[in-house]
C-alpha cells in the first residue's frame, strides 16, 4: 500500500513537472540602434562546457528550428565546426571563416553556470478517514499506517544559468540583442531545448529584433 501511494505522488509529481515551465527570461537588453531585420544565414553557436556533446546540439538545433520557423535561414554550428574551432584564431580570422559560410549573424547560446542543490524533504502525517475499516483493529491500523506518514528523503535540483546573444556580421559586426535566463531542473535535456529556444526566439520577435517573414 505504502508504495502504491509513493507511485502515485511521483506520477502527480511528474505531470504537475511536465506541466509548468522550467525556464525563464531573468534580464533582455537590444541596442537602441536595432531594428527588425531579415538576416539571410544566422548562425547559432553553442558554448557549452559539458562532458556529452547533446546538450550543445540539441540548443542549437531547436533554436535553427525555431528561427526557421519564422522564416529565417538558420543553421547549427555543430554542423559546420568543432567546438575549439576558433580557439586559436583572431577576431578577423574568426569572422571571416564564419562569413564564408554565407552567415551574416550569430546567436550564441552560452552555459553561464550549473548548480546542483541537494536539499531534505521532511515526512508529512496526512489525515484521510477511512470508516470501512473501523470495524476490525488490525485493517485500521495497516491501511492507515501505510497512508498517514510519508517518510522524509533525499533530493536533488538542477539550476542552469544560460546567455544568449545576437551579433550582427555586418557592418561594425556589433552586439544587437543579448537575454539572460535560468532553468530549473528541466525535466530532460529536450526538454530543456525546446523551452529555452522558444522563450529566446520569441523575446526577439517581441522586442522587434527579429520579424516573422512573411508567410510564416
Amino acid at each position: 500500500m505504502k508504495m502504491i501511494y509513493k507511485t502515485i505522488a511521483i506520477v502527480l509529481a511528474l505531470m504537475v513537472a511536465g506541466c509548468a515551465p522550467s525556464s525563464r527570461i531573468t534580464s533582455s537588453w537590444k541596442s537602441p540602434e536595432a531594428t527588425p531585420k531579415q538576416f539571410d544565414k544566422i548562425m547559432v553557436l553553442g558554448l557549452i562546457n559539458e562532458p556529452d556533446r547533446t546538450i550543445r546540439e540539441k540548443m542549437e538545433i531547436d533554436l535553427v528550428n525555431k528561427l526557421n520557423s519564422i522564416g529565417y535561414n538558420a543553421f547549427c554550428s555543430c554542423n559546420e565546426f568543432n567546438p575549439k574551432e576558433f580557439e586559436n584564431m583572431n577576431e578577423e580570422q574568426a569572422i571571416n571563416k564564419i562569413k564564408k559560410s554565407g552567415a551574416d549573424a550569430v546567436l550564441t547560446v552560452v552555459l553561464l553556470d550549473k548548480e546542483k542543490e541537494r536539499y531534505y524533504v521532511p515526512g508529512r502525517v496526512y489525515y484521510s478517514p477511512y470508516v470501512i475499516y473501523h470495524r476490525r483493529f488490525w485493517g485500521y491500523y495497516v491501511t492507515l499506517y501505510d497512508r498517514v506518514y510519508s517518510p522524509g528523503y533525499y533530493s536533488s535540483d538542477t539550476k542552469y544559468f544560460w546567455e544568449s546573444n545576437l551579433y550582427e556580421l555586418t557592418n561594425d559586426k556589433k552586439l544587437i540583442y543579448s537575454v539572460q535566463t535560468s532553468s530549473f531542473d528541466p525535466v530532460s535535456t529536450n526538454n530543456l531545448a525546446d523551452e529555452y529556444s522558444s522563450i529566446i526566439v520569441n523575446d526577439l520577435v517581441k522586442n522587434n529584433v527579429l520579424t516573422t517573414k512573411r508567410g510564416f
